[in-house]
């Protein structure tokens, strides 16, 4: 089955890909579209599920595929190429309803269109996501998506090689990597099918492991950060929460301790308190991130924790760190920003990993690396003071800066 929301001549309308919407129109879809196994029209029921709605349909092209061999929804969302191609991770998750994957990849594909445009690493934005239900997990004694539950090695190995036959048909506008859920090695399977992908384990001629780089795009945003607030760089001494001690985490942890800086550090995993006993940090409980006082609070894990309870008693001065979307909500930007606290945009200050993959796959020497990641903070400083002198916040200098180089681009795309 494949459902291709690729518009014929334009975007479709925002009408045709909200849940309680009619059928598409058969015009409206690619010529070789089949919603159904059967290439019917999707049935009502499909477009009135308990899914979530759609995000407005702002992307380039937008695909769910039943896998041939998995039998899993499997969606590509190219959001923007006008940059270049679209870079952005496979996300293998469990959603409620496969809609709901949809709309993940849909939404993660605009915000790395946001992300590699700040970086400046010539790629646009997309996203993968290969939709679990819970049907779909067996007893394992291994890791999983629930106490014990994984998806058969057997089943997982198909779904990939699946995602490789869609990133594939994309032609090269939509290369993939690995995120949540999905390794390294697990792209040397979708490169037996593509060759659109990046993030292979070092010892078979790939970039590697990112999460060094991406900790030191955020320990360079960090000083920045420590420089707009406090008039100074330095760590040594400066306190911080650290909440997710991750492979990101983790690497950005060390680096502040190495760097003088007094550590308060939990995660929901018990067992990496030992790195706490190492780094001579205090270990809190999980709940207690948001309530401990300190000069910044460095959300490094799950996303969504910034709701507005939290910002209203939050006791740091300001937040920056590696996770994706802690803000619960957007207008939480205005909500810490009339109570003096500053917010690194996350999209900014966790692009390590993305400059890693481009310019390492590119061939560039590690000194090069090295230096784009630390120019990370140069770019906060930009948004930082774009903000100051437009009376805006971060969040929206970034947005501004990050949709001024989109235009840049579709001029010279244009001419």
């Amino acid at each position: 089955m494949i459902a291709a929301l690729t518009p014929d001549g334009g975007p479709l309308p925002d009408a045709a890909l909200t849940s309680d919407a009619a059928p598409t129109p058969d015009a409206a879809l690619t010529p070789d579209a089949a919603l159904t196994p059967d290439a019917g029209p999707l049935p009502d029921a499909a477009l009135t599920s308990d899914a979530a709605p759609l995000p407005d349909f702002v992307h380039e092209r937008v695909t769910t595929v039943t896998g041939a061999r998995s039998g899993l929804r499997i969606t590509v969302a190219l959001h923007s190429s006008v940059i270049g191609p679209g870079l952005g991770g496979c996300r293998l998750w469990m959603y409620d309803h496969w809609l709901d994957g949809v709309a993940d990849a849909m939404r993660l594909a605009q915000a790395m269109t946001m992300k590699n445009a700040l970086a400046d690493i010539g790629a646009g934005g997309g996203k993968a996501v290969i939709a679990l239900e819970a049907g779909d997990l067996v007893e394992s004694a291994g890791a999983g998506y629930g106490a014990g539950r994984a998806l058969p090695l057997e089943r997982r190995r198909d779904a990939l090689l699946d995602l490789g036959d869609l990133v594939e048909s994309f032609g090269g506008a939509y290369i993939t990597t690995e995120d949540v859920g999905v390794t390294e090695h697990d792209m040397l399977i979708v490169r037996e099918r593509t060759p659109h992908v990046v993030g292979l384990p070092a010892a078979d001629g790939g970039s590697g492991e990112p999460a060094a780089s991406t900790a030191l795009g955020v320990f360079a945003s960090i000083e920045q950060v420590l420089f707009a607030v406090f008039g100074s760089s330095a760590i040594q001494g400066r306190s911080f929460v650290i909440s997710g001690l991750g492979q990101v985490g983790s690497r950005l942890a060390r680096r502040l301790a190495a760097a003088g800086a007094v550590l308060t550090v939990t995660d929901l995993n018990p067992a990496v308190r030992a790195l706490a006993d190492e780094l001579g940090a205090t270990w809190i409980a999980p709940d207690a991130a948001v309530s401990t006082p300190a000069d910044m609070f460095v959300p490094a894990g799950l996303g969504g924790i910034l709701t507005a309870p939290v910002i209203e008693q939050l006791p740091v001065r300001a937040i920056c760190g590696p996770a994706n979307n802690p803000l619960a909500e957007r207008v939480g930007a205005d909500a810490l920003a009339a109570r003096g606290i500053l917010y690194a945009p996350d999209y900014l200050v966790n692009a390590g990993g993305v400059i890693h993959l481009a310019l390492t796959e590119r061939g560039e020497t590690l000194a090069v690396v090295d230096a784009r990641l630390r120019r990370i903070g140069g770019t906060l400083a930009e948004v930082l003071a774009l903000a100051t002198v437009e009376g805006i916040t971060p969040l929206d200098a970034a947005d501004r800066l990050a949709l001024d180089r989109l235009a840049a681009a579709r001029v010279l795309s244009a001419r």
